[in-house]
């Protein structure tokens, strides 16, 4: 089932890419942003990839009826609110204590509607997803799934700082679960689709693409591990979460050889 999802969504990720490339400039401007280089980029390789993912989990025929929709809905949901901060996003408060800080003073930033578009997503796609238990072990159960849902997409999107960093790793997130998970089948394809792009530096996932490829992940994540992975998968995208508060993840990298082999495969050089 992953390995159609993948095809439909690597096919539907590079007709999309055709056709935003094709958009009037008019049209492509609010997208345009600045890279690390101080070289243009385009945006709209998120909401490209997240469609074409979307496509993906549709076209998957043996995937369980409940999953397939809590991928979509996590994935579309995640991707829309990500698509807003791109656009209508400021650099006056960052990371979850900025933006909940300055809803503590009343001020509703673009970055403090994802948190809790991405949060509710993430607690609406657990709550769909197939349970074999049921009373306080259920809630509890949507709850963990929910956090490593949304946990998931946030870590995503920290993680898009560099040129193909993102990508890479949902990547090698779904991978091993494509063969038999149509949600984590249709992340691949269209990260493979998205990839000479973004290495290439003529385009970048932003909020949307990231929070949605990573909001579907985190449904894969939660729908095909056993237990005591799960707890372990939840476990560690919680604790980078709160890494990122304090820990920049670019010098983490830059300073272990072996991450940052991995990092620069693929890229321009330094």
């Amino acid at each position: 089932m992953g390995i159609l999802s993948a095809a439909v969504a690597a096919a539907a990720t590079a007709a999309l890419e055709r056709g935003a490339a094709k958009l009037p400039k008019e049209n492509r401007e609010p997208f345009e942003r600045t890279n690390h280089r101080g070289e243009p980029v385009t945006l709209l390789e998120g909401p490209v990839t997240v469609l074409g993912a979307l496509a993906g989990v549709a076209a998957s025929p043996r995937t369980p009826g409940r999953v397939k929709a809590a991928a979509l809905l996590a994935g579309s949901v995640s991707g829309a609110v990500g698509a807003y901060d791109d656009l209508r996003g400021t650099t006056q408060a960052k990371g979850f204590r900025g933006h909940l800080t300055a809803l503590r003073r009343g001020e509703v930033t673009s970055g403090a509607v994802k948190i809790l578009g991405v949060g509710a997503a993430g607690l609406v796609a657990a709550a769909m997803l197939p349970r074999k238990s049921s009373g306080v072990r259920a809630i509890a159960g949507i709850v963990a799934d929910g956090a490593l849902i949304a946990g998931t997409a946030n870590l995503t999107n920290l993680l898009d700082l560099r040129p193909g960093r993102a990508l890479k790793a949902v990547t090698a997130v779904n991978a091993p679960l494509a063969v038999v998970n149509g949600p984590a089948g249709a992340v691949a394809g269209a990260a493979a689709a998205a990839a000479p792009s973004d290495l290439g530096e003529r385009s970048m996932l932003g909020d949307c693409g990231a929070n949605g490829l990573g909001a579907i992940t985190g449904t894969a994540l939660a729908a095909s591990l056993p237990r005591p992975l799960k707890v372990l998968a939840l476990g560690a995208v919680v604790a980078l979460n709160l890494a990122s508060e304090k820990v920049s993840f670019t010098k983490v990298i830059a300073g272990t050889p072996v991450l940052d082999k991995i990092d620069q495969w693929g890229r321009r050089p330094r």
